[in-house]
């Protein structure tokens, strides 16, 4: 258990931050779902800025690796494309 005062605090930031950053990689991650389920093209590519917006934000605050931002991205974009 923490020793000192600023350690609970720690703890207690700590879980919020994580509750925060779970609940913005799940729905980044509804969206994209969603979106690999569209068959309309014009549909899809309303969607794409939003979900880019979203992986972009991710990556940025370290949720997810911009490694993996980018791949979602290009996948994405090469789906909209074929279809």
């Amino acid at each position: 258990m923490a020793n000192h005062k600023s350690a609970l605090k720690r703890i207690r930031s700590n879980e919020s931050k994580r509750l925060r950053n779970k609940y913005q990689h799940k729905t980044t991650r509804n969206a994209v779902r969603k979106m690999r389920e569209l068959t309309d093209k014009k549909e899809a590519a309303k969607m794409l800025p939003s979900i880019f917006t979203m992986l972009d934000k991710l990556a940025k605050r370290n949720i997810i690796h911009k490694n993996k931002a980018a791949n979602l991205k290009s996948g994405l974009q090469v789906r909209v494309n074929k279809m």
